[in-house]
């Protein structure tokens, strides 16, 4: 062991950047770049092609070794004269290249040496005097219009108080601007996120993806929200007003892998991370949650449709299962079990898989993505995460909140896309395990695929839920809980009640359950009184009334019809209202498929027997929608023999 105080007086080592793969040439020099400041030094381009490689060097400006020249004894002379600053040495050795090959950037060190000592204030380097674009180009403003370098930096510090330069960088500036030259590479190099730049309004600059009108949702990977380079794109629709909310671009294969490849690399440094740190984050989580729970409401209400009360319900329900995370310690506990045969003990240790996946459905923007990614990073995994191309704001902003409590760059990523993305999460080789919930079709398929591939897959697919409504029930109680099952939120969720079973008859029921759902405001979900909204597009609204109107030609009777309903303000919405269809058949194909949508399907029968056989012969018998944390982990069982 070395003595602490030796370590305190040891100079910290600056090392070189961790090598690795990045989906854009921004991101290697972002990478590059915030890993120097964090060692005391800066780095700089030194030679660029933009599309084939970049040549990254330090930007010296650190306390430079052996800066007097050795006295020469055999002259007999004694230099005692200091040489110039920075007269020798001037060239730092650290060289970082980052290249193109295959559609992805590769970082590789070719010297990570440095010649001087690390700067311990990173403010105090000459880069953190420079001037941003908007700088230089009101410095250009400034002195068209006839102002002095003096009164120009002064009223540079307005707006930044904190601005290091002096006037001779200014002077500096307006001889490269008299060369024609304003372009603002000509003054950029990496720096430390000073207070002076956060506090510059005009510093700070929007994503590309926010720029866009309508916004382009972006991709994560590695901690980096990026704009996706894929020219093809799916429009999100509010769909109360047709309006386009944002455009869900289809991940390219190469950003896909990167997103993988960003997992991966994540996985060894956050599995080795204590439980308690982990489980740390995700107290920091919900409390950001609770913060943002209005922006995220509005959000899945904008892009959903569902209403704002629905909405929160949404968000809550995943705050449920975050709550929950933040005491799953005691539950990756192994086992141990002593002499299980004579002279050996067996035990187990629950491991972290590696990097697994989740596939989201839309019927819960919010809840289903937090059931997903917060049990498979607390147990120690990365993940990449697909959300549902309809309604995917809700999970960006989750995983901004989840960035801001902490989670390192890496251990949660997102990709966008449809068919071709599921297929290359399934064969993935990297992907250890993924989680599903949606349709039977599609649960189903991926199951097998994912399976093909020697992965752990998790669907929960199958909805159909039955109410069995006795003859002695109380009328108010069960009208009002049938209501509120059938049409919440449109009906587009798997524990919407979609068949209402009456024993004894249904006769003195009908009437009371018409009025009942009659009584149902259909608004925009954004409205103060709305209690259904709108279904999430045209292609379910089409589809919802398909059915209805095969169901009628079957024999099923139409006693309330929501399919020719009006919202005032929001006429061209995908609106349906309360629709009840009786004396349905188990044979009808309404009673055979899953249902989404505010149509509630009524039967009648003699005894609860019937009733019983009715739910147990139907493929989804029951809606069962739960996720364990159990896929995330490898259980590793070890026996130990014992000799005396």
């Amino acid at each position: 062991m070395m003595d602490g105080d030796n370590c305190l007086d040891e100079p910290p080592q600056m090392l070189p950047p961790p090598p690795g793969t990045f989906v854009d040439r921004e991101e290697l020099i972002q990478h590059a770049g915030d890993f120097a400041v964090t060692q005391g030094y800066v780095v700089t381009i030194k030679q660029s092609k933009k599309d084939k490689f970049v040549i990254l060097g330090c930007d010296r400006g650190g306390v430079y070794r052996n800066r007097r020249k050795p006295a020469d004894d055999s002259s007999g002379e004694q230099h005692n004269r200091k040489r110039k600053t920075a007269s020798r040495l001037t060239n730092c050795p650290f060289e970082a290249i980052g290249k193109k090959d295959d559609g992805l950037w590769i970082l590789t060190i070719k010297n990570g040496t440095h010649n001087h000592e690390p700067l311990k204030d990173i403010s105090e380097h000459p880069s953190a005097r420079r001037f941003n674009e908007t700088e230089v180009l009101l410095i250009k403003e400034m002195t068209e219009a006839g102002l002095k370098p003096r009164q120009i930096l002064k009223r540079l510090r307005q707006s930044n108080p904190e601005l290091m330069s002096t006037p001779k960088h200014v002077y500096n500036v307006k001889a490269k601007i008299r060369q024609g030259n304003v372009t603002v590479k000509n003054f950029k190099s990496l720096r430390a996120q000073t207070s002076a730049m956060i506090n510059n309004d005009h510093a700070v600059t929007e994503p590309s993806w926010r720029q866009r009108n309508p916004p382009r949702v972006p991709n994560l990977i590695g901690g980096r929200f990026v704009d996706s380079q894929s020219f093809s794109s799916i429009d999100v629709i509010n769909p109360a007003t047709q309006l386009v909310v944002s455009q869900v671009p289809f991940t390219t294969n190469e950003e896909f892998r990167a997103a993988v490849f960003a997992a991966k690399r994540a996985f060894p440094l956050w599995r080795s991370t204590s439980i308690a740190s982990r489980r740390r984050i995700m107290f920091k989580f919900q409390e950001l949650i609770r913060r943002d729970i209005d922006k995220l409401a509005m959000t899945i209400t904008t892009e959903h449709g569902k209403p704002l009360k629905d909405a929160y319900d949404d968000v809550w329900r995943g705050l449920e299962v975050v709550e929950h995370t933040c005491g799953l310690a005691s539950t990756q506990i192994g086992e141990f079990a002593p002499n299980v045969s004579k002279g050996i003990d067996s035990y187990s240790i629950r491991e972290p898989l590696g990097v697994c996946a989740g596939i989201c459905s839309s019927e819960f923007p919010a809840m289903i993505p937090l059931w997903m990614f917060t049990f498979a990073v607390t147990c120690g995994n990365t993940f990449v995460l697909k959300p549902s191309e309809k309604d995917p704001g809700a999970s960006v902003i989750l995983a901004e909140l989840a960035m801001e409590a902490g989670l390192p760059n890496g251990v949660l990523n997102i990709v966008h896309g449809t068919n071709d993305i599921l297929n290359s999460i399934c064969d993935h080789e990297d992907i250890k395990a993924i989680t599903f919930s949606g349709p039977e079709a599609a649960g189903a398929y991926i199951y097998t695929r994912a399976s093909a591939s020697r992965k752990r897959a998790q669907c929960n697919t199958g909805v159909k839920n039955h109410a069995v409504v006795m003859p002695d029930a109380n009328m108010d109680a069960t009208l009002n809980a049938v209501v509120a099952a059938g049409f919440g939120a449109a009906g587009q969720k798997c524990m919407a009640l979609s068949m209402a079973i009456f024993v004894g008859g249904l006769s003195r029921w009908e009437s009371k359950l018409v009025e009942s759902a009659k009584t149902i405001k259909v608004n925009s979900g954004k409205e103060p009184n709305a209690e259904l909204g709108p279904v999430i597009s045209k292609q379910m609204r089409e589809r919802i009334c398909k059915s209805i109107q095969a169901s009628v030609e079957c024999g099923a009777r139409l006693v309330l019809d929501g399919r020719d309903i009006v919202v005032p303000g929001y006429e061209q919405g995908n609106f349906i209202g309360p629709t009840i269809l009786c004396d349905v058949r188990v044979d009808m194909d309404c009673c055979k498929d899953e249902s989404f949508g505010p149509v509630l399907l009524c039967m009648q029968v003699e005894c609860l027997e019937e009733a019983i056989n009715i739910i147990n012969r139907n493929q989804y018998p029951k809606s069962t929608f739960f996720l364990l944390p159990f896929i995330f982990w490898r259980s590793r069982i070890c026996l130990a023999r014992f000799f005396t």
